[in-house]
């Protein structure tokens, strides 16, 4: 059986842009306020060097992971002034932990947002891990400029209309850069 895929006038439309294609802020005012939270998190490789700098307090900005976890906070708080067409979000709780994985060369930001309204925060949880990568990069890029920001990604959402939605299992990344040793000591100020 021959099928044709679906006219693009057929198909599903972008909720942020009209029929006309122009941007549009998505009308949510008629769904119902629902207890909505999201989890996401970010990799950020790094050298053992720089990971023991970081770990150690020693790095010459200062505290790298306390700052990272404020500046992803602050950046949770400023989603929708930096996401076009994002509403702006009464979060009623915010954790973002920076917490160090020595085996596999990384920091791993995760980054959790809560609300109780008629639209999700996957997009404040995603901001907080991206930003809390960020800082991290500008704490230590004059140390290593070799920094590497991956797997940012949403690893779970609960709460309104399309329900509850967990990331299946996923192979972590490769152990960046030499000296990676299954076993390695793990480090890290916060529980995971």
């Amino acid at each position: 059986m021959d099928r044709k895929p679906p006219l693009r006038t057929e198909r599903r439309r972008l909720s942020h842009v009209d029929r006309t294609g122009r941007p549009r802020m998505v009308d949510v005012s008629a769904k119902p306020a629902t207890a909505r939270r999201a989890v996401a998190e970010a990799l950020v490789g790094l050298s053992q060097e720089t990971l023991s700098l970081v770990i150690d307090g020693r790095n010459a900005k200062g505290d790298v992971l306390t700052v990272a976890e404020l500046a992803g906070v602050m950046g949770a708080k400023r989603t929708s002034d930096l996401i076009p067409l994002c509403h702006p979000l009464a979060l009623t709780d915010l954790l973002v932990q920076v917490v160090p994985d020595r085996a596999l060369g990384v920091l791993r930001i995760r980054a959790e947002a809560a609300t109780i309204g008629p639209t999700g925060v996957e997009m404040e949880a995603l901001t907080a891990a991206a930003v809390a990568a960020l800082t991290v990069y500008d704490m230590v890029k004059g140390v290593e400029r070799g920094v590497e920001i991956h797997s940012i990604r949403l690893l779970s959402k609960t709460g309104g209309k399309s329900g509850d939605w967990v990331r299946g299992p996923a192979a972590e990344p490769p152990p960046s850069g030499p000296g990676r040793r299954p076993g390695d000591r793990s480090a890290g100020r916060i529980r995971k």
